[in-house]
């Protein structure tokens, strides 16, 4: 496991200038506790044949068996004191100490230079440490990171079929409600193939349940699943009323949806937005009964970059009241980015994750939108989740389900193809910095285990993803967004189809959801329990596009939409294996895109509830 206190955030070459010195920042120094023994309680309560099964701890009893001491955390109170930081408050669990101090006050204490640097993806120059910190010998062993230095921008794991906003908004012609309902012919061939279904317009709420088997009785009452996001979203009870109505869903209640905003509400903008959408919207047609709460991290630094107030919402979900959580699960449709982001932000997300292991709180991460392995995601204590295909019939039988892999094709005018390549994919692959959990042994294929050059772990490695469902764009859900009106004008309500492992990991979130209905106990982190299911009935098992597979399942056509006339008329073909693209598989058993398989309905509920 990776192992420094903290390291400086960018390596995007010669800085481009100075952080005023005088410019405030607020940093938390995320404090150390007992992790050995607190592995080991995770590892046990999460263990099916463990005597101490599900026998999770309240916050405060967390803290009191692994915790870091009040003495401890008193001392590093004291030193950010004396290099004179102010407003230094200690979060209730002793998670972290959080102080504010200007920038100058900030180079001095931690012996770095606060600079701007270009980086790859960030339309503004973002700050950062230029170097690693350094604390003095008399805490230094009671931090494990401190964040709040840098404000690179968290990624989502949201897709689209067209490119922006603008144009996902605006309505293309010919696609379908469900798989093949529309077909276009005559065009250039691809493997002999001159006709190919148009994409779904978006699969509807109750479309999405019957997939996924969710029985009339399977609703989540009784159940708190959190949505950890960037923002709160505008109007999201309305839009969430109106969206189940047209997919044939039960109106939500009230007293089943809440907020909680920990900042600044929606001043700074909302950099998720359709992401909270998304997220409530699908994790709703899998358990409509559910509590949401959605956890908006409205920080004005995380708006505009920085990480640090989506590590408060998952730490105040985990704080609760200090004799529970404030919820059972939450879903995260959000990354730090690869695999080799810095030691000191997977350090602070491994503590979160462990104690929510040791609470019953489930971690749900989307696995990522591109070939390769993303954090948290990678984390041996976070459930990845990534991503499938998926046609459904009038009926909404399933014809097929395979890996998300797709391979766009633009259509030229001379009937001709330019193949583009991976248009998107779900994450996965060997991490590079976690070795291989105990669970995953005997399951995942000892080829899928070594991730090549620039192992810091060494045998075999943590794999992602864990489970996957739906994320294919092509084959995606309508969501539903409402925006104000300009000018005291009347609200757009909009509909439009959208995919990525954002949409996948709130629908897995939302079936445990249904599955924790009426138990005793929160299924917590699930992947022990999970692995020991492979190969059983709960759980479908995608499997790959292959020369036996009909050609009507084997890719879709996007008409060129003429209201955005600039982007082409395409043809993405499905569960793409180019390994000169990406080095994703899907394959019987247990692959790189789809984990162990997608949940089977019933089967998985029963799984899950008889241990």
């Amino acid at each position: 496991m990776p192992g420094s206190v903290a390291d400086a955030v960018t390596s995007a070459g010669p800085a481009v200038g100075d952080v005023p010195p005088a410019q405030s920042l607020t940093v938390q120094l995320w404090l150390k506790g007992n992790e050995t023994a607190a592995t080991a309680f995770a590892d046990a309560v999460s263990n099916p044949k463990s005597v101490s099964f599900h026998k999770y701890l309240s916050p405060s009893a967390y803290t009191a068996k692994f915790g870091v001491s009040a003495a401890r955390a008193s001392a590093v109170s004291s030193w950010l004191s004396q290099q004179g930081f102010t407003d230094i408050k200690p979060d209730p669990q002793r998670s972290y100490i959080q102080a504010t101090a200007p920038t100058s006050t900030v180079q001095n204490a931690f012996h770095v230079q606060m600079k701007q640097f270009r980086v790859a993806g960030q339309s503004n120059p973002v700050s950062s440490n230029d170097r690693d910190i350094t604390l003095p010998a008399s805490i230094a062993g009671d931090v494990i990171g401190v964040s709040g230095l840098d404000n690179i921008r968290p990624k989502t794991a949201l897709a689209t079929v067209k490119p922006t906003a603008a144009q996902i908004r605006a309505k293309a012609d010919n696609c379908s409600n469900y798989y093949g309902q529309n077909v276009q012919t005559g065009l250039p061939a691809i493997d002999g193939n001159t006709s190919f279904p148009t994409y779904i317009c978006g699969y509807n709420g109750s479309q999405l349940r019957a997939a996924y088997g969710m029985a009339d009785a399977n609703t989540g009452t009784g159940v708190t699943v959190a949505y950890i996001e960037i923002g709160t979203p505008y109007k999201m009870f309305q839009t969430l009323t109106k969206w189940a109505a047209a997919g044939g869903l039960p109106s939500p209640k009230p007293q089943n949806y809440s907020e909680l905003s920990l900042g600044a509400g929606n001043a700074c903008g909302n950099g998720f937005d359709i992401e909270e959408q998304l997220d409530i919207e699908s994790s709703y047609a899998m358990a409509p009964d559910q509590h949401q709460l959605l956890v908006g991290a409205d920080s004005c630094n995380t708006q505009t970059g920085g990480v640090q107030g989506l590590f408060d919402a998952e730490n105040a979900v985990l704080d609760g009241d200090g004799s529970r959580p404030l919820a059972s699960a939450t879903s995260n449709s959000w990354g730090l980015g690869p695999d080799g982001v810095p030691v000191t932000l997977v350090n602070v997300m491994h503590s979160i994750l462990l104690r929510a292991a040791g609470e019953g709180v489930g971690m749900y991460f989307a696995s990522g939108d591109r070939p390769g392995v993303d954090v948290p995601s990678s984390d041996p204590y976070a459930t990845a989740v990534g991503g499938t295909t998926l046609g459904l019939d009038a009926k909404t039988n399933r014809l097929f389900e395979t890996g998300w892999s797709d391979d766009v094709h633009i259509v030229n005018g001379d009937g001709t193809y330019t193949d583009r390549g991976i248009g998107a994919a779900a994450g996965g692959g060997a991490s590079l910095l976690w070795k291989e959990p105990d669970y995953q042994r005997k399951v995942v294929p000892d080829s899928m285990t070594s991730p090549g050059a620039g192992n810091q772990s060494p045998g075999p490695s943590r794999v992602v993803p864990d489970i996957g469902a739906l994320a294919d764009p092509t084959t995606g859900m309508a969501v539903a967004t409402t925006e104000p009106g300009k000018n005291g004008g009347a609200d757009t309500y909009t509909v439009f189809p959208v995919g990525g492992t954002s949409l996948s990991t709130p629908l897995v979130a939302g079936i445990v959801a249904a599955a924790d209905q009426g138990q005793p106990a929160s299924s917590g982190f699930i992947n022990p329990l999970l692995y020991s299911l492979a190969g059983s009935s709960a759980l479908a098992d995608p499997l790959p596009i292959t020369s036996a597979t009909p050609a009507a399942y084997q890719g879709v056509y996007v008409p060129k939409n003429e209201a955005v006339p600039e982007v082409p008329p395409t043809v993405w073909t499905f569960d793409d294996q180019d390994t000169a693209s990406t080095n994703q598989v899907t394959a019987a058993g247990y692959d790189t895109m789809t984990g162990v398989g997608t949940p089977n309905g019933q089967s998985f509920i029963t799984a899950l509830r008889k241990h």
